[in-house]
């Protein structure tokens, strides 16, 4: 039956259903109709019909499938245009959940794709923006290249936005070359024109199957005195490649960042790396820098890597106790009435059973720690449970041992803690850690256990080593602590070394002095326009075209008795700064840079060298650094420019970064909310089923 006379309302209520993007709503006379915009179909368009019918519909049009995106987003606009008033029509919170639709399938003409920039209504949509962000979400998220052909990813995406065209796997991975070129140049630039020097941490990754990578990042306080980091390259060590070439990868990668003049001090995450290395870059890299005579600043160890490597000793020699403390914690833990009579137990014994035993994970050795420090604890209730298996009982002797390794490992997690979890890591924080470490080890080996004295000796010498290269970088940024200067190694070197400790306080003082000197030439050279800020010096070597090179060294060095004090004289001889826990050492060395230019800027180098190179989630773990099998899959070019690019999206400062975050956690949000509703649907659903089921089996 037609409908004639259609009048359209004036003052329309919102309609709040998805299905009416696919019906006009006309009324006639007093009854109102909902006409397919697909097929013209009429059907009941009342306010007491409600949408189920329409939507059932809508699962039925033929002509649906073939519908055009141009003519639906017409549509639209018409509706916008040619308001109708609908009255009386009330939409409650019940229905608006039952208005539910599945995702409409579009299909649309080849020649509709458009390189240009699409209009929809009150938006413009551009595909090639739309790719390089997918890029960027891949590379920021870590999500596997391979998502953009999963059927899921492509359905959402044409459900969300049926213009644009899902690329391909090996179009992605051009899309994040293309960015990380871009970002490269970025960083390329900045690092060039930064007034201060570089320091360069080197790390060993490796694979579960066994491949070997090194990650080179830069560390340097920024113009604007923030301490930064920025991954330089990721490189994969195939087979051929042994440890005499590792020195040849470091100096082509500083020559490729152009970076060489510019190195200050390089971090190695191993104190065991081969000595050799480090002289060949030495040897190759630009030798006229401000550092020591001795080379020592620029070879420096990860000190959170050394105490790693001092509590896995510890946990090596308790490995037959610790194995019988695994066996008694997993027979505690075997059933609930093994465990209520270990709990009953514990309360005749008079403990507080706040703590419940653990069992450890043995490649985060700082859950081996919790579960000897709780068995520890409930040493006694492991002595009176009568049922457990003797091979796991310990003797007194075992028990002692185990109480003191607890005590050994408890401090080395909380001088790492301090390493990891500190937001800005400058070079001053370790230097009172590590001194508390050394004299704590001097006690250690004193010990009149043979078996904790042997222990101790055994990590004590692993930590000289340790000590003996980093010692001086140690106490030289020490020093520019403004809160410490020289009274701390005072203080601690009269703890460690006794009777010879102003011999080592003087090297320390000598040492910085040497420090300064070099910045003191390159300040003069810099101010006669010799130089640039963050150069290196001009070179020692022989040199026919200038004889008198050396003149510069020999004029600041006689020139200096007539001079004013210097800036670190006038800093050392100033009263300390008093000690609070809002002290940010940055900004102090930045607000007072003109009243020691020289020393600020040696202060900005030497603050930024990275003492430890260890991240938060990687600080206690036994086997190192791992790629997860996603990324150690993935060919070596492919690998770096991925996570290069990450490191660089979420740490660049411009805030582009930020906005698409924001932007991607609307769409996350939109897309959860949309699931919720899907799934009230499926439940409601259900439980009408589930109701019309009852019935009909009361019947």
């Amino acid at each position: 039956m037609e409908v004639a006379n259609e009048s359209t309302a004036k003052k329309p209520k919102r309609l709040t259903s998805v299905v009416w993007n696919h019906f006009e709503r006309v009324k006639k006379a007093d009854i109102c109709y909902a006409v397919c915009v697909h097929c013209n179909k009429k059907l009941s368009g009342s306010s007491n019909s409600g949408t189920t019918h329409l939507r059932n519909h809508l699962m039925r049009c033929l002509k649906r499938s073939n519908y055009d995106v141009s003519q639906l987003l017409a549509v639209k606009r018409r509706k916008k245009e040619n308001t109708l008033t609908i009255a009386n029509i009330s939409y409650d919170e019940g229905q608006r959940k039952e208005d539910y639709m599945k995702p409409t399938i579009v299909k649309y003409e080849q020649d509709q794709r458009k390189d240009e920039a699409f209009n929809l209504g009150s938006s413009w949509f551009d595909p090639e923006r739309s790719r390089l962000d997918l890029a960027r979400m891949i590379i920021l998220h870590g999500y596997p290249l391979a998502m953009v052909e999963h059927v899921g990813f492509k359905v959402f995406v044409k459900n969300m936005q049926p213009l644009f065209d899902v690329v391909h796997n090996s179009t992605i991975e051009l899309s994040c070359v293309e960015i990380y070129m871009k970002e490269k140049q970025r960083i390329y630039d900045m690092l060039s024109k930064l007034q201060g020097r570089i320091n360069l941490a080197i790390e060993m990754w490796s694979s579960p199957e066994n491949s070997k990578y090194v990650c080179l990042t830069a560390h340097y306080v920024d113009d604007e005195w923030k301490l930064q980091k920025k991954i330089l390259n990721f490189l994969t060590l195939d087979s051929s490649h042994t440890e005499d070439m590792l020195s040849d990868v470091i100096i082509k990668c500083l020559m490729d960042w152009d970076i060489d003049c510019k190195l200050f001090a390089m971090t190695f995450d191993d104190c065991l790396t081969n000595d050799d290395i480090v002289s060949r870059i030495r040897d190759q890299v630009s030798e006229s820098r401000p550092r020591l005579s001795n080379g020592q600043l620029l070879d420096v160890r990860s000190a959170a890597h050394v105490l790693n490597s001092i509590a896995q000793d510890a946990i090596e020699a308790l490995q037959v106790v610790i194995q019988k403390i695994r066996g008694s914690v997993k027979y505690v833990k075997s059933s609930q009435s093994i465990l209520g009579k270990f709990n009953e137990i514990a309360q005749q014994q008079g403990i507080d059973n706040h703590k419940i035993v653990v069992l450890d994970y043995p490649l985060r050795w700082n859950s081996t720690y919790m579960m000897l420090e709780t068995a520890v604890e409930y040493r006694n209730v492991f002595h009176h449970l009568p049922e457990l298996d003797p091979d796991f009982a310990l003797s007194d002797e075992e028990w002692e041992r185990a109480s003191s390794i607890v005590s050994y490992l408890k401090l080395l997690i909380e001088i790492i803690n301090v390493f990891s979890s500190n937001k800005c890591p400058t070079a001053n924080i370790y230097f009172p850690e590590i001194c508390h470490v050394h004299i704590q080890l001097i006690e250690w080996c004193k010990s009149s256990d043979a078996f904790l004295s042997s222990l101790a000796t055994k990590m004590k010498a692993k930590f000289d080593k340790y000590w003996s290269k980093c010692s001086l970088a140690l106490a030289v940024a020490a020093i520019l602590d403004p809160r410490f200067k020289m009274k701390l190694v005072e203080y601690y070197y009269s703890q460690i070394y006794g009777s010879t400790a102003l011999e080592r306080i003087k090297e320390a003082s000598d040492g910085i002095k040497e420090l300064f000197n070099a910045y003191s030439i390159c300040s003069t050279l810099i101010d006669q326009g010799s130089a640039l800020p963050g150069s290196s010096l001009p070179s020692s070597s022989n040199d026919t075209r200038d004889r008198l090179k050396g003149f510069d060294k020999f004029l600041h060095e006689t020139s200096q008795s007539q001079t004013a004090i210097s800036d670190l004289e006038k800093y050392l001889d100033e009263p300390v700064f008093p000690r609070n826990c809002d002290f940010n050492i940055l900004n102090w060395w930045r607000v007072h840079t003109p009243r020691y230019p020289i020393l600020s800027m040696m202060a900005r180098d030497v603050l930024g060298t990275p003492m430890s190179t260890v991240a938060q989630e990687f600080a206690f773990n036994a086997g190192g650094r791992m790629l997860d099998s996603n990324q150690s899959s993935l060919p070596p070019d492919t690998r770096q420019v991925l996570i290069c690019t990450r490191d660089w999206l979420r740490t660049q400062s411009d805030g582009a970064c930020i906005i698409q975050l924001y932007l991607f956690k609307q769409t996350v949000l939109i897309l959860y909310t949309s699931l919720m509703i899907y799934y009230r649907y499926q439940r409601n659903r259900c439980n009408t089923i589930v109701k019309s089921l009852c019935f009909t089996a009361l019947r």
